[in-house]
Parts: C-alpha cells; sequence; structure tokens
C-alpha cells in the first residue's frame, strides 16, 4: 500500500489509546459510526484484522501493536508540520483555541473574552472547558490556563497569580446550623466532599484534622456542581475567594482552615508565540488575571 490516509490511521490510534469506539469518536470529534467506519477502511487497504472485543472493549491483535509506534510517529509529524505552519501565519484575525478548567472557564473567563472580542473582533475565540489536559503539542488547543506548572518542552509559561482560597457556607446552611465553627466543632458540621479525589482528606490531614471519605455526606468531583451544592446549602466547601466573595448567598467560614492559594499559570507552544492573533490573546489573559483584585481579606466566621 504506498499511500496511506492520515484520517484513518488517527482513528486507530485513538481507538488503540483510548479502548473503544464511542471514547476515540469523542477525542476525534467525530460520530461512532464515522469511527467504525475507518477501522473497517484501514483493515480493508492493510488487509490485516486491528482489534478484538474484549469485555472492557477493543483490544489491538498482535499486528495492530505493532503498527501504534509507527502511528504515533506519524501523529507527531503531523503536529509539527500544523505547528510550524500555524507559526507563520501574521494574521490578526482567525480563530484561537483555548483551553482552561471549567470552573475558571465558567465563573472567569467570560468577561475577560468579552473585553478581548470588543478589542478584537477579527479574533475568533474557541473555548475547551476541561479539568483535563489538553495537548499543545498536538494542536488540541493554542492557549492553556493551568493550575500547576507546565513541564512539557517546547512551550512558553507565564505564572500569573495565586488565587486564594476560603472555607465558604450558604447563609441557609448557618440559619438552620448555628451552633460554632471550631475546631474542636469541625467534623460535626457537614462538609462537601469529593468523591474520587483525596485532596480535601489530605488537606485536613495537613491541618490535623482526621478526616474519613464517609465524614463528607455529600461527595462530588465536579468543580461547578460541587459549589452550586455549597450555594444550595449542603454544607460547607472551599471555593476560589475571586468566585465565594462575589457571591452573596455564602459567607467565608472554618478561618482556622488555611487552604493553599491556586496558582494560575498561562502556556502556550514556543512555535506560535510569534503568530499575531495567539500572541494577542495570550498578552489580553495574562494582563487581566495579573489585574485581578485578589486581597485575602479574613473571613468573617
Amino acid at each position: 500500500m504506498d499511500n496511506l490516509d492520515w484520517t484513518l490511521t488517527r482513528s486507530f490510534l485513538a481507538v488503540a489509546e483510548t479502548g473503544s469506539l464511542s471514547a476515540a469518536a469523542r477525542q476525534l470529534h467525530l460520530s461512532q459510526p464515522t469511527l467504525g467506519r475507518h477501522i473497517a477502511d484501514l483493515e480493508a487497504a492493510l488487509g490485516l484484522p486491528l482489534f478484538t472485543r474484549q469485555p472492557r472493549g477493543l483490544a489491538p491483535t498482535p499486528e495492530a501493536a505493532a503498527l501504534i509506534p509507527h502511528a504515533r510517529s506519524m501523529r507527531d509529524a503531523a503536529a509539527k508540520l500544523a505547528m510550524a505552519a500555524a507559526g507563520r501565519d501574521t494574521r490578526l484575525h482567525g480563530p484561537v483555541r483555548i483551553t482552561a478548567s471549567r470552573i475558571v472557564s465558567h465563573y472567569l473567563l467570560p468577561p475577560i473574552l468579552a473585553q478581548l472580542r470588543r478589542d478584537e473582533p477579527g479574533i475568533e475565540i474557541e473555548l475547551s472547558p476541561t479539568d483535563a489536559s489538553d495537548n499543545l503539542l498536538f494542536r488540541e488547543a493554542d492557549i492553556a490556563l493551568r493550575m500547576y506548572r507546565p513541564t512539557q518542552p517546547d512551550l512558553i509559561t507565564a505564572h500569573l497569580c495565586d488565587i486564594p482560597m476560603a472555607i465558604y457556607a450558604a447563609h441557609s446552611y448557618l440559619t438552620h446550623r448555628p451552633d460554632p465553627i471550631t475546631p474542636e466543632t469541625i467534623l460535626s458540621h457537614d462538609f462537601i466532599g469529593f468523591d474520587r479525589s483525596d485532596v480535601m482528606l489530605r488537606m485536613m490531614s495537613a491541618q490535623g484534622i482526621q478526616a474519613r471519605r464517609e465524614d463528607f455526606p455529600t461527595r462530588c468531583d465536579d468543580q461547578i456542581v460541587y459549589w452550586a451544592l455549597v450555594r444550595a446549602g449542603l454544607g460547607l466547601g472551599g471555593m476560589q475567594t475571586i468566585i465565594g466573595d462575589a457571591e452573596r448567598t455564602v459567607t467565608r467560614a472554618a478561618p482556622f482552615l488555611h487552604l493553599q492559594p491556586l496558582p494560575i499559570w498561562l502556556t502556550a507552544p514556543e512555535a506560535l508565540r510569534h503568530t499575531p492573533r495567539i500572541r494577542r490573546v495570550f498578552d489580553a489573559l495574562a494582563a487581566h488575571f495579573r489585574a485581578l483584585n485578589l486581597d485575602p481579606a479574613p473571613p468573617t466566621r
């Protein structure tokens, strides 16, 4: 076979890495039937069976497993080609894809992007709200806002700010639970915990409070839903102060619990740093986040 269609190879690699047609279809933004046809077409072109069905999904055949490193090399080469071409684009108009956590995308980015669009109407914004880490070097996004320092090579990064965190309680919760919130009574109060993540357990343990997952009667890992549960009065919960202090239905609580501030890092591929529209968006995001009012005022209760 002289000419191997990269589209088919990309679909094969996505299925091999995710283990299912449905997950690969979501990753590539294709329909599942389309992805299934891609696999069938590649099998016909190669004359090889590529996957076998297992209880947990699809597994590459031995023949397919031998092809995966070569498919990854094709993906890396295609990404480098796209990156090199994008880096030579001198237009100030066109799309810029930004990825950020769901909570930052929901609460912090909309007014910033609205101002950017007023200033630069020729720039189109594609916002990818996700708590997963999109791969910038594969052009899954042009710019990322991270809550940790990126370590991938060939990226430019800037530390923008550290957002203070605090514990909040809804007014409705405090009305029904007027007993004081102190280090001695803290575990008698309802906390909204995380479901699979152990971040809150480790935070409390570091401050001498030995809590168990079962001590959190309501648990959720989705940050937007988690904050909605706090606002509804299901219990105490942590939030960025720039978000929590703007919510009129809650107040800061448990001042003796010291939460680590949340670092905000801005990053983009080095190859795109001189692309005018990406540089413009990068600089605008940096300026807005550095100008945020991040006063860590003491809690009121």
